[in-house]
């Protein structure tokens, strides 16, 4: 039984040859396209669980085909993990703040690979099913919406407003990297000031509130924040 159907999107010959024998191994159904207008095409006739994309394409570029992607609703679910070269901050950025779930730098081991493609499907399998209302329980925090509630190792924590929306937003995806401007939309308020910097302000204090768990928030360099898997 297949674990998933996978589309693969790369001009290298060389690339598509070594993913695809690793993700059929591993119990996925694999397609191959080498452009995005051929990975547009294959997105919108069959049913893709997850497209592995590629940034640097001949004609329509990754950054394109993750756009009209994410703004088609025949396939704005789809998990996207873009593929780039080390030193693209500017385009791993611009691919997270279009929707991308994750992101690899080339090159990469088949492991890792695996690893990363299973933790986004099993994200976004969980995402799906979870009320915005329901308690969320990661690691040895609890946060609770309906009492606004927030407990570390059976401490509470005295969190501000703001804090406890950063907090409960980056628990409920953990793994997921997000940019400063996706948690600023994702916590905005009548409250919030929206800056980037004021993210990072955030950000500073919630670990030391959090104190020796501080470490449950990442920093991903060059792209913003993610709650550890």
């Amino acid at each position: 039984m297949s674990k998933g159907h996978i589309l693969v999107v790369d001009d290298e010959e060389d690339l598509l040859e070594l993913v695809s024998y690793n993700l059929r191994r591993e119990g996925y159904e694999v397609d191959c396209v080498t452009t995005g207008e051929t990975a547009l095409r294959a997105a919108r006739s069959r049913q893709i669980d997850l497209i592995l994309l590629d940034l640097m394409l001949p004609g329509a570029d990754g950054l394109e085909v993750c756009r009209a992607l994410r703004s088609d609703p025949q396939t704005r679910d789809v998990s996207i993990v873009m593929l780039t070269a080390k030193g693209d901050e500017a385009d791993v950025v611009a691919g997270i703040e279009l929707g991308a779930d994750d992101y690899i730098t080339k090159p990469f081991s088949p492991r890792v690979l695996i690893a990363r493609i299973r933790a986004v499907l099993r994200r976004r399998s969980r995402s799906a099913a979870i009320d915005d209302n329901e308690a969320v329980h990661v690691h040895e925090l609890s946060i609770d919406p309906i009492r606004h509630e927030v407990t570390l190792a059976g401490r509470r924590l005295d969190l501000t407003i703001t804090e406890f929306r950063v907090l409960s937003w980056l628990a409920r995806h953990p793994g997921r990297v997000f940019t400063r401007q996706q948690i600023i939309d994702a916590v905005r308020g009548d409250d919030y000031p929206v800056t980037e910097r004021s993210v990072d302000v955030q950000i500073v204090a919630l670990r030391r509130k959090l104190e020796d768990h501080g470490d449950y928030i990442e920093t991903v360099r060059g792209v913003g924040y993610r709650f550890k898997e």
